[in-house]
């Protein structure tokens, strides 16, 4: 689809990080913003400085654990706006556990952001998207966590299991997703980038509910990256993505050896079961 100053975006997770960088993408092409976030300050504060900057944006405090709060996210941009154009979800957590260590309740908090808050945003707006007839389109984050599986020596030491786990499950829900929208004109990207200016780790810390073991302030080492691409750096890859309809959107195309180590194995193997299957 081609982005433009009739299009109207939502960027659910949009108070900083990649969120943010996709938001200031979108604002390059005249779009509208609609900035959703958990945090109302942060959504502000992103919404402030696209008006500043000349786009038209908004805010609200959104909740992706509620289908209440999502839904109230949709009618107040289409109360402003009119309708929705384009979703971007970006509501993720990251927590560094052996998978064999990790309590039901972990594995509950990190489904709940990473996966369940992505079905659950989906299934809110992708029924106003198909409701104007324009078609449209949905970017779903994921990581490169969803092509491979990480060693944690690759990773600065970081345990990546349960996020891989969701992130796996990010982009066969994207897919398939995107094949039941394709006769309707609406796009659906995975977004898989590679390490991100986010402070991801003491986001998910600070906002985990309750319910999940309540809030922890994060040890002042983590959430810091020195060689993470920019956020402002996010946007173009995002806008490219969705006006050429790319299935998954990478920003570090760099990282294709992994996916490539990842596809010889498998290849290995198919080779070893073809070669057991003619075996007498």
């Amino acid at each position: 689809m081609k982005i433009s100053d009739a299009t109207t975006a939502v960027i659910i997770g949009g108070g900083g990080g990649i969120g943010r960088g996709t938001a200031l993408g979108l604002a390059t092409r005249g779009a509208r913003l609609v900035i959703a976030d958990i945090d109302p300050g942060t959504a502000a504060a992103v919404a402030d400085e696209l008006v500043a900057d000349g786009a038209e944006a908004i805010a609200v405090q959104v909740d992706a654990t509620s289908v209440d709060s999502l839904s109230a996210a949709a009618d107040a941009a289409e109360a402003r706006f009119g309708s929705v154009d384009i979703l971007s979800n970006n509501v993720g957590v990251v927590h560094s556990r052996e998978l064999l260590d990790a309590t039901e309740e972990e594995w509950g908090w990190v489904i709940e952001f990473n996966l369940m808050s992505i079905i659950r945003s989906c299934a809110v707006f992708a029924p106003r998207i198909r409701a104007h007839g324009r078609g449209g389109h949905i970017v779903n984050t994921a990581s490169m966590a969803a092509l491979w599986a990480s060693r944690p020596e690759e990773v600065a030491g970081v345990n990546l299991g349960l996020y891989t786990t969701t992130k796996h499950a990010v982009l066969g829900y994207s897919e398939t997703l995107r094949g039941e929208l394709a006769a309707e004109g609406i796009g659906v990207s995975c977004l898989c980038p590679g390490t991100v200016d986010s402070n991801l780790m003491r986001t998910s810390l600070a906002h985990r509910p309750d319910r999940f073991g309540g809030r922890v302030e994060a040890p002042p080492t983590q959430g810091s990256m020195p060689h993470a691409m920019a956020q402002e750096d996010v946007g173009r890859f995002v806008v490219a993505g969705i006006e050429d309809d790319r299935t998954v959107i990478l920003t570090h195309p760099r990282g294709r050896r992994f996916v490539e180590q990842r596809a010889e194995r498998l290849a290995a193997d198919f080779d070893y079961f073809e070669a057991l299957e003619q075996t007498p």
